[in-house]
């Protein structure tokens, strides 16, 4: 799994197990002790076992964090992810929805993406479709699907 920035430099990376694939798209998994890591700074342990959807043709990722982590639901803003032999990747355009275990939902990362549309010329269609699809996001992750259940069954594969 690579995420790169909109100048195609390394952003968060890691390998993670296939899981599966369902109408919601492809699930990626990675038990607690994974280590993931951002660019070339050093290794982050992930405490809790997760997993992670990458929707086909959609503007989004969303990794699903095990208990007890206090973040549930850490969903991305992505151009579409492509999918080539075993590596899934996407561009991340900085908005980030993020649901914690107490309901509480915001969006994180607004400054960045403001300060990236300018530094990397994010173009207008970008800016509007990763815009409508946070705005989506920040009702989706606490009424709909997968966002309410569909994930706990990956999340059982990968504990």
């Amino acid at each position: 799994m690579v995420y790169r920035k909109f100048d195609e430099k390394l952003h968060w990376h890691q390998w993670m197990r296939y899981l599966g694939e369902d109408s919601y798209g492809v699930w990626l998994g990675a038990p607690g002790g994974a280590v993931s890591q951002r660019g070339d700074e050093p290794e982050v342990t992930q405490e809790q076992a997760h997993v992670q959807l990458f929707p086909r043709g959609k503007w989004f990722t969303a990794i699903f964090n095990d208990e007890p982590r206090y973040t549930e639901i850490y969903a991305d803003i992505t151009t579409p992810v492509e999918f080539s032999d075993d590596v899934v990747t996407m561009i991340d355009l900085d908005l980030d929805v993020i649901k914690r275990r107490d309901g509480t939902v915001f969006i994180d990362d607004e400054d960045e993406f403001a300060e990236h549309q300018v530094k990397y010329g994010y173009p207008a269609d970008v800016i509007a479709t990763a815009r409508q699809t946070c705005d989506w996001l920040v009702g989706a992750v606490s009424a709909e699907e997968p966002f309410l259940s569909a994930y706990k069954a990956y999340l059982d594969k990968v504990r």
